[in-house]
């Protein structure tokens, strides 16, 4: 995600403009003074009665529908899957964490082996993510302070100073396509005078990443501001005069009431611009996604279809089934009878059970592959249902038929 303090890195070789092709040809990057723009956004049809939109979002590496669910390859790979599983399940567009690349494998390394897309041999989009709520989450923080956060590696130990600067730098290095500056992600609660200065550090960062970037690359702005609408309008007026080609809302989905994060959510939105893509960090909950959606969110990420598959857990048409319960050890039904992915087309509910009761990689790697082809089977439903100006009804069924167990928005 970033460099230590006495590291300093080139920037990555550029890479070809492609256009909208979805397979570009790898290799040097256009001049990014060439006046071409890094991303674009189109919205295509605004559902009649709720804020739902469907869009359109290019980046160098390819063409794609909104709202879309990102998976989330954190260490440069989605847990249990491999890239071309990832697009035979229909996926244009990954996440990855910089701050775990820049732990490990370092990002020299991943620099070296051409850009995170050669790394990992995925040659669609990718976003990173800057690793800040990482940063403030996972590691011994030491010092925070107005030019940036000194931590303690949990690898080693080993001790680290990063600035907004540096982790562009060490972004540019990595090479994705939509990338996210070092922000401050107040945990739930936290007292207001702690939120504001969480608001104002974000904002300053945000213009010295933009400064400091030299790439092609598409900088996203990071609103914080916790469940205090002030906060959060002061934090989304000094992002937007950034002008920058993207907008995400962060801090949410951390543990505060489910109601309160939607009720912030809808005071937000309408403070970004219209014409520039939208996106909710670390939400995956399908009724979160259906609720964020019908206030005009259009990207989303979490780890939730691939955690709760390595524990056994599957989201089907007919709600959650845990696999480890013993009431499937001779149901020899498909893990979700109204899917047709490569899980449920072939494996049933008993041989999942016995892969996983046997501790058999296998069975994380099914149930992932069921999950997250869920996910991307929800968001292409709300797409075509916002295509119809349908989304309150589908909105609705859904919520009538799966509230109860994946939580109410």
């Amino acid at each position: 995600m970033c460099i230590a303090q006495e590291e300093v890195w080139d920037v990555t070789e550029l890479m070809v403009r492609c256009g909208r092709a979805r397979s570009p040809r790898l290799g040097t990057r256009r001049n990014p003074l060439d006046g071409e723009l890094m991303i674009t956004f189109e919205v295509l049809h605004e559902d009649a009665k709720t804020g739902a939109r469907l869009g359109r979002l290019t980046t160098p590496r390819g063409t794609f529908e909104t709202p879309v669910f990102m998976p989330v390859g954190t260490k440069a790979t989605v847990k249990a899957m491999s890239p071309e599983e990832l697009k035979e399940i229909g996926f244009d567009i990954i996440l990855a964490n910089a701050y775990h690349l820049y732990m490990r494998p370092g990002v020299d390394v991943v620099k070296q082996a051409g850009g995170l897309h050669r790394f990992m041999n995925w040659d669609r989009s990718i976003l990173t993510d800057s690793g800040g709520f990482q940063v403030f989450s996972l590691s011994a923080v030491t010092r925070v302070g107005d030019e940036g956060v000194e931590f303690r590696s949990l690898i080693d130990g080993s001790k680290h100073f990063l600035t907004p600067e540096k982790v562009i730098e060490a972004e540019e290095a990595l090479g994705a396509d939509i990338i996210m500056p070092l922000d401050v992600c107040s945990p739930y609660p936290s007292d207001r005078d702690r939120i504001r200065t969480a608001v104002e550090r974000t904002s300053d960062w945000a213009e010295r990443s933009k400064k400091a970037l030299k790439s092609d690359q598409a900088l996203f702005g990071i609103v914080q501001g916790g469940l205090h609408k002030d906060l959060r309008r002061e934090s989304a007026e000094a992002l937007v005069e950034l002008d920058l080609p993207g907008y995400a809302v962060g801090g949410l989905s951390v543990g505060e009431p489910h109601e309160a994060m939607f009720e912030v959510l809808d005071a937000t939105v309408p403070l970004l611009p219209k014409d520039k893509p939208r996106y909710l960090m670390g939400v995956g909950n399908p009724t979160s996604m259906l609720e964020a959606v019908s206030l005009g969110i259009d990207m989303f990420d979490s780890v939730l279809p691939t955690r709760t598959a390595r524990n056994g857990l599957a989201l089907t048409s007919v709600g959650k089934v845990n696999i480890k319960n013993s009431r499937y050890a001779r149901d020899f039904s498909p893990l979700d009878p109204e899917d047709e992915c490569y899980a449920c087309a072939n494996y049933s509910r008993a041989y999942l059970r016995h892969l996983y009761q046997a501790g058999e990689i296998l069975a994380a790697r099914l149930i992932t592959w069921h999950n997250l082809s869920y996910l991307a089977k929800l968001a292409e439903k709300m797409r075509r249902s916002i295509e119809a100006d349908s989304f309150s009804e589908f909105k609705r069924e859904y919520l009538a038929k799966h509230g109860a167990e994946f939580g109410r928005a």
